[in-house]
């Protein structure tokens, strides 16, 4: 699809949906504890691609698939993140949310280049290239490991008695600082869409963020969350990811860490 006819920020969420993530993150408390025990098998660091996608976008469904393939891979950590600004077509996208908007056009501004367009792939935070073209997210991948915008830091992700640990280690924060979030998302979703460019297809959604969370800021100490599982769970969502991410959320930087686990 062409560049998204939207020159300004969509508006967050409603105050209904505002007093809904204060209710999640006040169940959400988070424990920190210096002592947690972690595996080996959990400390890696994986390569992040978010893939900004629309229902009413016909160019899409090749880059869903494409990210479906992707979320395969143990070195990745994919993210479907569905926005509504093609909603005016014909077909409000079901799983899309204004903050998903928000998020590409922040991406966007930071980077300089005012590129915003479905399907996207934002690599690691930093690099974009078409979400339907593999060579291309591949090239996003090496570049950022050449720049030094890939991951470095191992972040942990485990389950433990119906709650999420996480845990993110000592390292290098830059001037811009970093935050931690966790997302629940749903592993597959299978939409029917009932009009717009992609009236009559069945399409599947992988890796969908339904919910951000965040859960504090990072400046460079080593530090761990105990999550209440219930707290994120619900509205189909059955994995969580955790992002440590340079910047903030209205000005996003290179991805520093990331885990993904099934919750189910």
């Amino acid at each position: 699809m062409p560049l998204s006819p939207a020159t300004g920020f969509a508006g967050d969420d409603s105050g209904k949906s505002d007093m809904a993530r204060r209710r999640i993150v006040c169940a959400l408390v988070a424990v920190w504890s210096s002592t947690t025990v972690w595996g080996p098998a959990h400390a890696q660091t994986r390569a992040v691609v978010e893939l900004f996608t629309s229902q009413g976008c016909s160019s899409c469904p090749a880059a869903d698939k494409l990210l479906g393939d992707l979320a395969s891979d143990p070195s990745l950590v994919t993210i479907s993140i569905p926005i509504d600004y093609w909603d005016y077509l014909g077909w409000k996208d079901t799983l899309a949310e204004p903050r998903n908007t928000i998020r590409q056009k922040a991406y966007a501004r930071v980077r300089g280049d005012g590129q915003v367009y479905t399907p996207q792939a934002v690599v690691n935070g930093t690099v974009h290239a078409l979400g339907s073209d593999r060579a291309a997210i591949e090239r996003a991948i090496a570049e950022t490991r050449t720049n030094g915008a890939a991951p470095s830091l191992p972040v942990t992700l485990a389950l433990a008695d119906k709650r999420i640990d996480l845990a993110v280690p000592e390292g290098t924060v830059g001037s811009a600082g970093a935050e931690v979030w966790l997302c629940g998302l749903i592993k597959a979703a299978t939409i029917a869409v009932g009009r717009g460019e992609n009236k009559g297809r069945t399409i599947t959604y992988h890796n969908v963020v339904r919910r951000w969370v965040k859960l504090g800021d990072w400046t460079g100490h080593a530090k761990s969350w105990s999550v209440p599982m219930q707290g994120l769970v619900g509205n189909g969502i059955d994995e969580a990811a955790v992002l440590l991410q340079g910047g903030t959320n209205e000005k996003p930087r290179a991805i520093l860490g990331a885990a993904l686990a099934a919750l189910r």
